[in-house]
């Protein structure tokens, strides 16, 4: 089977262009995606096979061999707390969601800083989680 790359992809219109490691490029539509994926990232090196259409080379049953992730991800995941930290975490950050919901149950709510902190740390949970 051909490999290449993406040259560019359009969710939205469904189609896109695919370039070929040995020769010319090759039409791509979303229904010669794999099951589940709806875009293709620019530079995502792909496998496929290749029909003959009405106007030249189409690509079939694409398979994506080396998924680009964003810089921005990749540094994100680099930077994770190991497992057995975050463990620590989660229990102590349930352990004051538990003290807040006890709060609410009495009518009150999160006062200042408190409010102010509790926020953070989900912040912060949430973009260790992401």
């Amino acid at each position: 089977m051909p490999t290449g790359k993406v040259k560019w992809y359009d969710a939205e219109k469904g189609f896109g262009f695919l370039s070929r490691e040995d020769g010319d490029d090759v039409y791509v539509r979303a229904d010669a995606l794999p099951a589940g994926v709806t875009t293709l990232k620019s530079g995502t090196r792909v496998e496929f096979g290749i029909v003959q259409g009405r106007r030249g080379d189409q690509a079939l049953q694409v398979r994506v061999l080396d998924p680009v992730t964003s810089v921005r991800r990749a540094q994100a995941q680099a930077r994770r707390k190991p497992p057995e930290d975050m463990v620590v975490i989660v229990e102590d950050l349930i352990g004051l969601l538990d003290r807040l919901g006890e709060g609410y149950r009495h009518g009150r709510h999160p006062e200042g800083k408190q409010a102010s902190t509790i926020a953070q740390l989900l912040r912060r949970l949430a973009d260790e989680l992401d």
